[in-house]
């Protein structure tokens, strides 16, 4: 318990010694990271659009909605979902 009680003193101590910023500070540079992470943001996705743009307009390609991309063992896979099945026996009324 004695090692406890030391180690939460020389703790204390420590932070003593540390130049905490002031309150403008803090704020400044909250401000200045919250700006520069836009800005990331703002040019990673636009070099993901014009590449993604660029690309699909190289190949030829045209997004479909509809279709989904699985991946399976390394290579992928387009599914289009079918909208229109019948089941044997149905009546055409649904069961609550």
């Amino acid at each position: 318990m004695a090692g406890i009680v030391q180690y939460l003193k020389d703790t204390q101590g420590e932070l003593r010694h540390v130049a905490w910023p002031t309150r403008l500070q803090t704020i400044v540079y909250t401000v200045l990271v919250a700006l520069i992470s836009v800005g990331i943001a703002l040019y990673l996705g636009l070099f993901d659009y014009i590449f993604t743009t660029g690309l699909t307009r190289a190949i030829g390609a045209t997004p479909s909605p509809s279709a989904q991309t699985q991946q399976t063992s390394g290579s992928p896979v387009t599914v289009t979902p079918e909208v229109n099945f019948t089941v044997p026996g149905a009546t055409g009324t649904t069961a609550q």
